[in-house]
């Protein structure tokens, strides 16, 4: 018996215009989430809700986000409705709201938005993404290797990676030629984050195409494939764990877990001991309570012997140890590339900024030490600022995993929903910043800090699960300021796009076509 009639093109036809309208009825439902809650969304409009232009690649993820919270926030919004695709997703102005979602009410919102897979994508275990008690787990175990005092033990890996950066520059203003700001300090940090993570120097600034720079750099390189990844995990991650698909391509995945398992059979082999990440990392593997002192201590431990207490595998090393490499070379050189941005633009801030930087390391006998970096006041306030007008990650975003109700409204967040800070807007409110797109330090004095809500101010998060890398990011674009613009003067090269516009294509924050400036150096 034939499956269709003799107009067997006529049924093609009603089946296609069936499952059509009923795709676009499926739509329309799920687009009306929010509104059967009455909660505001902007304008949606099929098949991407309201994320079209950030799909398509129009605008970028964090100035989309500023858009909406601008728009609606002066209308006394405290959060608005949002379709990322089929994702219902709160948009949160409100900095109260904030404050509850991310600290006081955590445990409604333990878990970023983000994908996991341990089995089928290692790299993937890695702080960030883990949920629950997973997390929470982790998280106690990494807390101690990210204190003041095993920053101050890692300081002088930072010394010796700046001393690579002095040469390259110096050539650099010999042949007076121009440089990308981006691409040297990005090399600079790969060097840093690379000699610390995995106690390998890579010789980035000497050679531009070493290993660690080209694994850094692809894993930043986003096409088509990979943006329809990222609409999965964050739409239908069941589809990712059921077609076995990796977020990561496997020759990453294969070779920062081939460094660390290399390393970390050297040293265990050798009994080698090293002021670094990844010594942490082994102290964690074979059990060692770590703790804030300045020695790094012992390589294995009694406890692991008698096969007491969690360890952590040799994956989990290298997803936390890729993680640090690429959170931590990548958010940094963009902190730069934007400071260093501002700082030519202005070049009465550069001059003042390098006033202080000759006056603090004049009473350490011209030594850079973690004290010195430690009183550049200027400096914190210049970086701050930076960060202020340029967050790398542009938005915070929450899973809600337990039913919440918004205080004073009759609005539930279910669970499942996502929740997102943006915080490219917040921090350009002129409510909380006049004039936002003025680059300021001062606004960064005691003073000016005082009079301003504590969470208008979030580039690195806030609450449990705050980044755990602040210090050790902020402390290498502090050197990085320290050794540049202590010897060298920089001016805007002509290359360089002005006013700038952002790159619609990068998930991290970044200036379309680059910041080039020309470079002098500074005589004795």
């Amino acid at each position: 018996m034939a499956l269709l009639s003799e107009d067997w093109y006529k049924d093609l036809i009603i089946l296609f215009v069936t499952i059509l309208l009923g795709a676009i009825f499926y739509l329309k439902w799920t687009y009306s989430y929010w509104n059967r809650r009455g909660v505001i969304t902007p304008t949606v409009s099929l098949p991407f809700g309201n994320a079209s232009r950030v799909f398509l690649r129009k605008l970028s993820f964090g100035e989309e986000f500023k858009d909406i919270y601008l728009e609606k926030k002066p209308k006394g919004l405290p959060y608005c409705g949002y379709h990322f695709f089929i994702k219902p997703t709160l948009l949160v102005f409100d900095l109260e709201l904030v404050k509850n979602i991310i600290t006081r009410d955590f445990s409604h919102f333990t878990d970023h938005i983000s994908y996991s897979n341990e089995e089928k994508d290692p790299l993937t275990g890695h702080l960030f993404a883990l949920r629950g008690q997973r997390w929470k787990n982790l998280r106690v175990k990494l807390t101690p290797t990210f204190t003041s005092g095993k920053m101050k033990m890692m300081f002088q890996t930072l010394i010796d990676c700046s001393d690579n950066l002095v040469n390259f520059m110096d050539a650099l203003s010999e042949r007076e030629e121009p440089m990308e700001v981006k691409e040297v300090v990005g090399r600079f940090t790969t060097d840093i984050i690379g000699t610390c993570a995995f106690g390998i120097e890579c010789n980035s600034l000497k050679n531009p195409n070493s290993e660690f720079r080209r694994y850094g750099k692809k894993v930043f390189e986003i096409s088509f494939i990979d943006s329809l990844k990222r609409v999965l995990f964050q739409t239908a991650p069941q589809v990712l764990d059921f077609l076995k698909i990796p977020i990561f391509n496997p020759s990453i995945t294969e070779f920062f877990i081939g460094v660390v398992k290399d390393t970390v059979d050297y040293r265990e082999r050798n009994n080698i001991i090293r002021n670094d990440f990844m010594h942490l990392l082994i102290q964690l593997k074979n059990n060692v309570k770590l703790n804030d002192e300045e020695s790094t201590g012992q390589l294995k431990s009694e406890v692991h012997a008698k096969g007491l207490g969690d360890t952590l595998t040799l994956e989990q090393m290298a997803a936390q140890a890729f993680v640090f490499f690429i959170a931590g070379f990548e958010t940094s050189s963009t902190t730069l590339t934007f400071c260093f941005y501002e700082l030519v633009t202005n070049p009465e801030i550069q001059e003042r900024l390098r006033l202080e930087i000759k006056t603090v390391l004049e009473k350490h006998d011209g030594k850079l030490t973690y004290n010195s970096i430690m009183e550049m006041t200027y400096m914190d306030w210049c970086v701050n600022e930076t960060l202020r007008k340029y967050p790398p990650v542009p938005a915070l975003t929450r899973s809600c995993t337990q039913p919440y109700k918004i205080p004073n409204s009759d609005v539930v967040i279910d669970k499942d929903v996502q929740v997102l800070i943006p915080i490219l807007g917040i921090q350009h409110d002129p409510v909380y910043y006049p004039e936002p797109e003025k680059f300021d330090p001062e606004r960064f004095s005691p003073e000016n800090k005082a009079k301003r809500h504590p969470y208008a101010w979030l580039p690195f998060g806030e609450g449990p699960r705050s980044c755990i890398g602040m210090r050790f990011g902020l402390m290498q674009t502090k050197v990085a300021l320290a050794v540049l613009i202590g010897n060298y003067k920089f001016s805007l090269n002509s290359k360089t796009r002005y006013p700038m516009v952002l790159d619609p294509k990068s998930v991290i924050m970044a200036p379309l076509g680059g910041v080039w400036l020309n470079v002098e150096k500074i005589s004795d």
